[in-house]
């Protein structure tokens, strides 16, 4: 037999301290690094409440785990914030068949933790890809419905508290604790470990709800295996791709029965889309259309944007982003930058602004190529500008600067798209040499009311004068918005007021003077 030595040796071979915890929620017991890991020796945790050794927000996600234990029954690994201390510890955590209930638990520091309470759809989706990449063979992807929660909640004295117990209790369910999300109403999804049956989260669920007073709630759900995917890239861009459809579409009615074939449904679906895209792309199978932007000071024609389409389809934001998410973004820059270089040979008169990605723009292929194209055509020097969009992508500014510098030495002004919406902040203004700043539509349209985008509005084209940027208002669509954008100081305007983007730019502007009534008229009718 084992001395009792050997079994401590263990137990500090996977932890840094051992605690238990009696069924009256006071340490019976603790052993090891205390000092270390909660911040006060381990001779003193002796009577003090569980409670008193981790941060308050993770209360709930504790106490889900602790109810949702049997005899001989294990959770975790959890990572918490310590209490009183700026750190963080991970639990593990038993309850011992014939030990008087009481919990044992192992903890070890830990680097950090995420949210206290469940992710963002994103910052889900991209910890969900990173395990999946990561090829965790011992994880897996469950999604969880809790029906009847909203009644429950609706009737609950504290709303706030209720929302704090629910996130607790799923994260407890979740991969250290912190990749869990809301993906719709009464409806979670979650990374946990493959350790047990997905009926022992239904069972754990259901049971820490109903500790808490919370009954009437029926739990179901689903599983997949998360056995790591291939290393090759594109094969996890579409994985990223897939599961963002999944998790916006699979669950739009009832969960799916079976979410490995959903998955892998939505990745052939995915790479066959992502094939027809780059086809599309190589065989110049989209069409360019031109808005026009007009200058604010007299009414005319100052230059169009180009906008790709492609074939029938509507909007063509969906595939754009399928192009940035594939690593089809780039080539599909470079085609649409050849063809509008094609569109100023054709037409002498034009000058047009080309999207360019964040993600294209961080790349010296895409860079040097368009260099190399402007340098075999003279005659698109000042009648070519550059438009950043997604600037999320772009990670290092002063990188991104000096490639923006090499355009504009080679005769091209460059525009920051929908500054004030996502990343366009005012650390790209300070940090970026820039023609033209255009403002996002969200704060145009509210304009002529006042207001805090008033105010906004007001302060940028002041900033972005005393900078000698010149700004452009973009969803004009009425003459109040107009009037409104030239009154703030704004230099130009791009909407439905001047036009849609057509197949065929316009040679000038027509005259305007409709009514606001007509202007959205206009809009409601080129909406259908």
């Amino acid at each position: 037999m084992p001395s009792a030595h050997r079994f401590l040796g263990f137990g500090f071979a996977a932890a840094d301290l051992l605690i238990e915890v009696r069924n009256d929620g006071c340490v019976s017991f603790a052993l090891g690094a205390g000092e270390a890991v909660l911040g006060v020796p381990d001779r003193v945790l002796a009577g003090r409440t569980w409670q008193s050794l981790f941060d308050p927000e993770d209360h709930p996600m504790v106490e889900a785990l602790f109810s949702g234990l049997d005899g001989g029954t294990r959770a975790g690994p959890v990572v918490l914030k310590v209490a009183g201390k700026p750190g963080c510890a991970s639990l593990t955590a038993i309850r011992l068949a014939h030990n008087n209930g009481a919990i044992s638990c192992a903890l070890s520091r830990a680097a950090g933790r995420g949210v206290s309470g469940l992710q963002s759809r994103e910052a889900f989706e991209a910890r969900a890809i990173e395990l999946l990449g990561g090829a965790s063979q011992d994880l897996e992807l469950s999604f969880v419905q809790l029906a009847g929660l909203s009644g429950a909640q609706a009737a609950s004295a504290d709303p706030e508290k209720f929302q704090a117990l629910v996130a607790g209790v799923l994260r407890a369910q979740a991969y250290r604790g912190e990749a869990a999300t809301e993906v719709g109403p009464d409806r979670y999804a979650l990374v946990r470990g493959r350790d047990e049956p997905v009926d022992a989260i239904t069972q754990k669920i259901g049971r820490a709800l109903a500790n808490a007073g919370v009954s009437e709630v029926a739990t179901t759900a689903t599983a997949m295996a998360m056995t790591g995917s291939d290393d090759r890239k594109p094969t996890v861009q579409a994985l990223r791709y897939a599961l963002n459809q999944v998790l916006q579409d699979g669950l739009a009615t009832v969960l799916p029965r079976d979410l490995s074939q959903a998955l892998d449904e939505a990745m052939r679906a995915t790479l066959n889309k992502a094939g027809a895209l780059g086809a599309a792309i190589k065989h110049r199978r989209f069409n360019l259309h031109y808005q026009p932007v007009v200058a604010l000071a007299d009414g005319s024609l100052h230059h169009h944007e180009v906008l790709v389409r492609f074939g029938s389809e509507g909007s063509p934001f969906p595939t754009i982003r399928m192009a940035e998410e594939m690593d089809l973004i780039e080539p599909l820059d470079v085609a649409i930058l050849e063809e509008t270089l094609e569109a100023l040979k054709r037409d002498a008169s034009l000058v047009l602004a080309v999207n360019v990605s964040g993600r294209s723009l961080m790349r010296d292929s895409y860079v040097n190529g368009a260099l190399s194209l402007l340098k075999a055509r003279p005659w698109a020097n000042g009648r070519l500008m550059f438009e950043l969009t997604e600037s999320a992508a772009v990670e290092d500014l002063a990188q991104a600067d000096r490639r923006l510098q090499a355009l504009r030495a080679a005769g091209c002004e460059v525009c920051l798209d929908d500054f004030g919406a996502g990343a366009a902040s005012l650390a790209y203004l300070q940090q970026l040499t820039l023609d033209l700043v255009k403002i996002d539509g969200r704060y145009i349209r509210d304009l002529a009311h006042g207001g805090r985008e008033a105010t906004f509005v007001k302060h940028l084209v002041n900033m972005c004068a005393e900078l000698n940027v010149r700004t452009l208002a973009e969803m004009v669509e009425t003459e109040d918005a107009e009037e409104a954008v030239r009154k703030a100081g704004v230099d130009y305007a791009q909407g439905w007021l001047y036009g849609r983007a057509r197949e065929k730019p316009v040679s000038e502007v027509p005259a305007r003077g409709r009514s606001r009534s007509g202007a959205l008229a206009l809009r409601s009718a080129l909406d259908r």
